[in-house]
């Protein structure tokens, strides 16, 4: 049995804008749906959505059969919680909030066996080993694993380059939303201002030689942003989708109810 493959690594690598759908609906019928759509990534969010630890494995195991790469957001860069993720089976996981380069550089740790860095050892219970089922897996697990850290506030933007520089970090992510409102443009992620800033740290992050992305629920400022040095951009919300698509067909077939559209937003 071989370990398996960072796929999200192997498109990546192709060069290529890599577009992806966010999953907030914890029903992994929902993420089996999402991984037959053609997507190129999906992140389970357990951030914000109410994901705990066997959801996003059941997750994980629904998307296994596809040609998908899952990434997973967990709620903080706590230690712990990112081995037991990491043994479930996360090799792509993007931390939240990340402020400085101390704290990448203990992210980078987290993720990382002996002596490159501090994840427990517990294969004979990791999905991640197969059960102690793939030879060698301590040996070979981190060069599959791939740390994306999100730069979402102002503070955050300023220790930018820091952060770039930290060995081990693979991607950076800017949070739109929360840095607009960092910035005093909360719920206007599409300011121009706010726009900039997001380009000229997208430059930043291909001048450093890391991958670069974002979520943008607007298709022509995505566009823009892929233009600008994005290598992923999220490009819809599961969610938003069902919440927006079932009230306009709602809306459609009672009479004289007129179908309002909504103005997507630019990040999330």
């Amino acid at each position: 049995m071989e370990l398996p493959k960072n796929r999200f690594k192997q498109k990546l690598a192709s060069g290529h804008p890599q577009y992806g759908l966010w999953l907030g609906l914890p029903d992994n019928t929902a993420a089996e749906i999402a991984a037959g759509a053609g997507f190129d990534w999906l992140l389970i969010d357990g951030e914000h959505a109410p994901f705990d630890l066997r959801s996003i494995m059941a997750h994980l195991q629904a998307m296994a059969p596809y040609d998908v790469a899952p990434i997973v957001r967990c709620v903080e860069g706590n230690t712990a919680l990112i081995k037991q993720l990491l043994d479930i089976g996360v090799q792509t996981l993007l931390v939240p909030m990340v402020e400085s380069a101390e704290q990448a550089e203990q992210l980078v740790r987290a993720v990382r066996y002996p002596p490159a860095g501090i994840r427990g050892l517990g294969t004979s219970l990791a999905r991640a080993a197969r059960w102690n089922q793939i030879p060698g897996y301590l040996h070979k697990a981190n060069d599959e694993i791939c740390l994306i850290v999100q730069v979402e506030t102002a503070s955050a933007m300023n220790n930018l380059d820091a952060i770039l520089a930290v060995e081990g970090v693979d991607g950076v992510f800017i949070g739109p939303s929360d840095l607009s409102a960092s910035m005093g443009y909360i719920g206007d992620a599409g300011h121009p201002v706010v726009v900039e800033t997001i380009n000229n740290g997208l430059n930043r992050i291909r001048a450093a030689g890391k991958y670069a992305g974002l979520l943008c629920l607007d298709p022509s400022l995505a566009n823009t942003y892929i233009n600008e040095g994005a290598n992923f951009v999220g490009v819809g919300v599961d969610t938003l989708i069902l919440a927006q698509e079932t009230r306009k067909l709602a809306q459609r077939f009672k009479q004289g109810a007129p179908v309002e559209e909504v103005k997507p937003q630019a990040g999330y």
